[in-house]
């Protein structure tokens, strides 16, 4: 053998073998070199082991500090019980988490610099939220900075207002605290009325002390997303608002935006801004489309997205290609399309608790490869096809009064366009005329009954899907003229500015495209050769997709709706 020959051995267990050998010499009391005192409590280690384990205590072991060298070093601002299963931590890697002890362990974890202990001890309370607690746990995760607890936790308080309004906690906030949470635009409430009727809960809880605060709060509701009559029958004989001035004049304020359409130019933007919460968990409804032979379908599908799932559901009256699909109120609706024969202006209401499609007051127009919306308790659509030409006409509908009322034209003549609602206004995007396919892109101001321009997409789109998530507005898929896409592109409204993000994994045109559970789900479509029924999911936070369950009875072409389910808090 040469001389200079060098073999390395190397025991690739020897760290996971030695660390039992130092806590069963430390359950032995041998070899400790410090002791850490707590109170009247008192627990023994060695230095080495807590200087490699505890970033507090390397930090105190070795930068000469007075502690380094004392034999019984005295800890304060940590529960006994904790240090003691901090220190064991640092022996075995195991901590035992429950109700009881996760906060004072959090606490430890936060002192000793432990961040995969205090990171377990933030993931034990989000699985632990609840309405009656979850403004507690939200403060105390405050208070240590974890930042991804206390963001979990306003998701919940947002996800679960109408519930979290009713608790203790949400009756001690602070003036600010309540101020916060109203102010928020992802509140889920089915009206605003939950959100004045829960400021007028916390006011009375110390009406003393707290009904000085009311104009200011008030300021926070917005009070002409309420209807007339509630106005009239409920703001207006509220003492606490008749014996206030500025709350008068807030109230004023809103009948005059109903009373006088045309100022309503000259409202605060976020007074007369629905409120969206994207984190309510929903069902996906797919919508009639088209079978293999292209014929069109009164099918109805629906998916789970937590069981990856898809189940059948009571088929529409009528038969819809190129359907309009919105959700207004927890209530689908199937809005003209295309029976074969003709274009429709029909419109149908599916409602979840009764399993039943019911016919609603029919369009003005009829219409194919519109585009369908719910916004401030109304229904609006958008352009499509009728036959003859692209349309850019608009309606409205009002489900109270089942009318269906004509609006602003749009601005161009949009078939096969994609339209969504973000921060109160609708877009349309893309969609073709029937000569020229479009990048451009129009929104609508409810307040003024009017369309403008923002800037293009970058990729001219017709049969796209587009969707609003985290307050970005997503143009997905869609046809060129010359190619079908499976690109995708996010829209900023701060900025003003379109950007790509990763492509779909199909190219699809006629896709349906639509969120929840902080996802997005692109449905069905046609690849250039065939129509489609699989179904991909992005998540925004990775910017990637992924196939999730392809539907079982659609071949692609469908509309899609998102009905929020009721969360089962204490199942």
């Amino acid at each position: 053998m040469a001389e200079d020959s060098v073999v390395r051995f190397l025991k690739e267990d020897l760290p996971k073998c030695a660390f039992p050998m130092f806590e069963d010499i430390r359950r032995q009391g041998k070899l400790c070199d410090v002791t850490l005192k707590v109170g009247e409590r008192k627990f023994t280690a060695h230095r080495i082991v807590l200087a490699a384990s505890i970033p507090y205590f390397h930090a105190m072991f070795t930068h000469d500090m007075v502690e380094s060298k004392q034999n019984e070093i005295t800890m304060q601002g940590i529960d006994p019980s904790a240090l003691e299963a901090l220190v064991n931590f640092a022996y075995n890697g195991s901590v035992e988490i429950d109700s009881n002890n996760v906060q004072s362990l959090l606490v430890g974890a936060s002192f000793l610099h432990l961040q995969s202990v205090k990171e377990a001890c933030c993931d034990f309370l989000k699985k632990s939220l609840h309405p009656t607690n979850v403004l507690g746990i939200r403060s105390f995760g405050d208070q240590f900075m974890c930042q991804s607890l206390v963001e979990y936790a306003n998701k919940y308080i947002q996800k679960h207002f109408k519930d979290v309004m009713a608790t203790d906690e949400f009756l001690n906030l602070n003036k600010s605290e309540l101020m916060e949470i109203i102010s928020r635009d992802e509140l889920n409430v089915q009206s605003e009325e939950q959100v004045f009727e829960a400021l007028l809960t916390w006011i009375k809880r110390d009406k003393e002390i707290r009904e000085l605060a009311m104009p200011e709060l008030m300021v926070k509701v917005r009070l002409p997303l309420l209807t007339p009559q509630y106005l009239s029958d409920r703001v207006a004989t509220e003492d606490l608002v008749k014996n206030c001035l500025k709350c008068r004049d807030l109230l004023d304020e809103a009948k005059d935006y109903h009373l006088m359409p045309e100022r309503r130019s000259l409202m605060q933007t976020f007074k007369i801004r629905p409120r969206c919460c994207t984190d309510v968990p929903g069902l996906i409804y797919a919508v009639g489309g088209l079978t293999s032979s292209g014929d069109s379908m009164s099918t109805v599908e629906c998916y789970d997205p937590i069981t990856n799932i898809w189940n059948s559901a009571e088929d529409m009256k009528t038969v819809r290609s190129r359907v309009g699909v919105a959700v207004l109120n927890g209530r689908l609706y199937a809005i003209g399309g295309f029976d074969g024969e003709e274009r429709l202006s029909t419109v149908e209401v599916f409602h979840q608790g009764n399993k039943k499609w019911k016919k609603v007051a029919s369009m003005n127009c009829k219409r194919s490869a519109l585009g369908a919306v719910a916004i401030n308790r109304k229904l609006y659509v958008c352009g499509g096809y009728d036959g003859v030409s692209s349309l850019k006409t608009v309606e409205v509908y009002d489900p109270e009064k089942d009318v269906w009322t004509l609006l602003s034209n749009m601005l161009k003549h949009r078939s096969a366009a994609g339209v969504a609602f973000l921060d109160g206004e609708i877009y349309a995007c893309g969609g073709h005329d029937g000569l020229s396919i479009f990048d451009s892109v129009e929104k609508y101001n409810t307040a003024t009954n009017t369309w403008s321009y923002v800037t293009p997409m970058l990729t001219k789109r017709c049969r796209l899907g587009v969707v609003s998530l985290n307050g970005k507005l997503y143009a997905a898929g869609g046809y060129d003229g010359s190619v079908f896409l499976n690109t995708v592109e996010c829209y900023d409204p701060v900025k003003d500015c379109w950007t790509y993000i990763t492509s779909m994994r199909v190219r699809r045109s006629r896709v349906a495209l639509v969120a929840t559970y902080g996802k997005l789900y692109a449905i069905g479509g046609y690849d250039g050769l065939a129509n489609l029924n699989s179904v991909e999911m992005y998540d925004p936070e990775k910017d990637t997709w992924k196939f999730v369950q392809s539907m079982c009875a659609h071949e692609g072409g469908v509309g899609v709706g998102v009905v929020p389910v009721e969360v089962d808090l204490d199942g």
